[in-house]
């Protein structure tokens, strides 16, 4: 299993099978958060299904429902529900766009790990990603200044943070824009006075995820809606899919696909293994 991902905004990977004769291709795009099941799923498939060329990239989950609409990818990665816009978009261009939901992850805010802030509420949460609350002492830390990294505008984990943290208001313009939750992690680690936010499956010891409103990040808190900042993960398609692409689909939502979804660190939604313990992805 590969499981080094790069930090950069886009990440490509391609397997392909060159013995086939008549090979069947699979383009999946979008959210860099659903990147690292959809890669340990695609290589676990790849076993069984010998003779398809399936592609694999990130670039947020804005790129990946553009594509999808597009009709440049057969599945789309996202971290967030696909827009009113989009969908009528989707249909204009006679794409009917279909959720599969994949998996659920605890949007967790993130700092260095000598910080001794150990955890915020939503409030303070939000104050410091609009720039109110500029300084660590302020809410419990070092007479040091905050410095804010977050995702980019293309991301569904921003537009995810925008609208369960800041209730869609603004982030600050002095946030450090990152383009993957792996530059997010990176920019983190290296900067004791930072603070970003990832999903829970790219939290390893480099860095120190903070509770929330006292509630830590966990597949227990998230299942039960306890956790603040949980949400789904998808997978889309236009239409039902067919062929290759739902065999792909049914791996994954399989419970030898959930089960990939939990060593990668996720939280799984089908009950066979919702109660084993998570066990978050170390990059």
């Amino acid at each position: 299993m590969v499981k080094k991902l790069l930090a950069a905004g886009m990440i490509c990977l391609i397997f392909c099978v060159s013995q086939a004769v008549a090979a069947e291709n699979v383009v999946i795009k979008g959210s860099t958060t659903v990147l690292p099941v959809a890669q340990a799923a695609l290589e676990a498939n790849m076993k069984t299904h010998p003779g398809i060329n399936i592609s694999l990239s990130g670039g947020g989950s804005g790129d990946g429902i553009k594509a999808l609409v597009d009709k440049s990818t057969d599945i789309a990665n996202s971290s967030r529900e696909i827009k009113d816009k989009e969908i009528t978009l989707a249909k204009e261009k006679g794409v009917s766009p279909v959720a599969h939901t994949i998996a659920i992850d605890a949007l967790t805010p993130i700092v260095h790990p000598k910080n001794k802030v150990n955890g915020l509420t939503i409030d303070q949460l939000s104050q410091i990603y609009q720039g109110k609350i500029t300084n660590w002492k302020e809410v419990g830390g070092d007479n040091l200044q905050i410095i804010i990294v977050s995702r980019d505008s293309s991301s569904g984990t921003f537009e995810s943070w925008g609208h369960l943290v800041l209730n869609n208001a603004k982030v600050t313009p002095k946030a450090q824009l990152q383009a993957s939750s792996g530059a997010v992690v990176q920019a983190v680690s290296k900067n004791r006075y930072a603070i970003g936010y990832v999903g829970i499956g790219y939290i390893d010891k480099a860095v120190k995820g903070l509770t929330v409103n006292g509630i830590p990040a966990s597949a227990k808190t998230a299942l039960s809606k306890e956790y603040p900042i949980a949400r789904p993960l998808y997978m889309y398609t236009n239409g039902q899919p067919e062929g290759v692409v739902a065999d792909f689909i049914k791996f994954v939502l399989s419970p030898a696909g959930q089960k990939l979804v939990v060593k990668e660190g996720f939280i799984p939604i089908i009950g066979e293994v919702k109660e084993k313990p998570l066990k978050k992805g170390k990059r």
